[in-house]
């Protein structure tokens, strides 16, 4: 399978199914108990690079040989030219390679794959409202830095991220960093109280439900384990949001990425090639099992 995109500058065709040849630049450990690491990719070939276009939300497939193959979400914006980032949890056979790999292995990397949210379109001149749990922060922390980027292009953003601990927050330097910026607004807490931490504590539907963020010309783009998801919505209705205001980005067990082996399939829909992003209207409509 191959495809020719109007984004793709040099008009050249890609090839779905060959991963671009690439290495590990730079590996930073993420969190407290070493499970999530950021890995900074770079394309071996320079003509690859300019075939690589993705959009915050998308996700890749990341391949090692002789281990396999997995579906890993974007971590880094379009606007961050040079490196593509994958935040990776250590759960099974190929991210446990992945994550014994040093700078400089080399891996395969195919995509981008699926779609993303629609930062050039339905979302240009609205509020935003990203909400994210635990490492599910990766392709909205995309989507935040490529907003930053663009930010005339976008009113108030809102951000509200948790974790467990604050040892298990990603990316805490470029927290702090948000935090201090006068154009956006920042909400980072952790579930329970602990020794140090001077900030929110609460789950993130509870501290959702405290900010409150106005519907009123809004968009809400959320990430997090099904529970996490599950407990947003009520008290994001409860204040006026619709479901055709809600932007979710969802995994399943995706395989192959572009839909053929059907692995993803729900109802009428794939999930690595329909989706990663759906609107909660979409979801509604789905088989009630998803």
């Amino acid at each position: 399978m191959t495809k020719q995109t109007a984004d793709n500058p040099n008009n050249q065709m890609v090839n779905s199914y060959t991963p671009f040849p690439a290495r590990i630049d730079d590996i930073l450990v993420e969190t407290e108990d070493g499970n999530l690491k950021t890995f900074r990719i770079v394309l071996e070939n320079q003509k690859d690079i300019s075939k690589w276009n993705h959009v915050p939300g998308q996700f890749a497939m990341l391949s090692l040989a002789g281990r396999g193959e997995i579906p890993i979400g974007i971590a880094s914006s379009p606007t961050e030219k040079g490196r593509i980032l994958f935040t990776v949890n250590r759960a099974g056979v190929v991210t446990k390679a992945l994550h014994q790999m040093e700078t400089g292995s080399r891996i395969g990397v195919r995509g981008p794959l699926g779609n993303g949210f629609p930062v050039d379109s339905d979302l240009k001149g609205k509020n935003i409202v990203i909400i994210a749990g635990g490492f599910a922060f990766t392709t909205l922390r995309a989507t935040l830095v490529y907003m930053l980027a663009n930010r005339d292009n976008y009113g108030k953003i809102t951000v509200i991220y948790g974790a467990r601990t604050p040892g298990m927050l990603l990316y805490r330097d470029e927290l702090k960093e948000w935090a201090g910026r006068n154009d956006l607004e920042v909400h980072v807490t952790i579930d329970s109280e602990a020794p140090g931490w001077d900030g929110l504590v609460g789950f993130v539907p509870t501290i959702a439900g405290e900010v409150a963020p106005s519907p009123e010309n809004a968009a809400a783009l959320i990430c997090g384990p099904p529970i996490m998801i599950k407990f947003t919505m009520p008290p994001l209705e409860k204040i006026g949001w619709t479901d055709d205001q809600v932007y979710l980005s969802l995994e399943n067990r995706m395989k192959c990425g572009l839909g053929v082996c059907g692995h993803c399939n729900v109802g009428p829909v794939y999930v690595c090639k329909d989706g990663p992003v759906f609107t909660r209207e979409q979801v509604q409509r789905l088989p009630v099992e998803f």
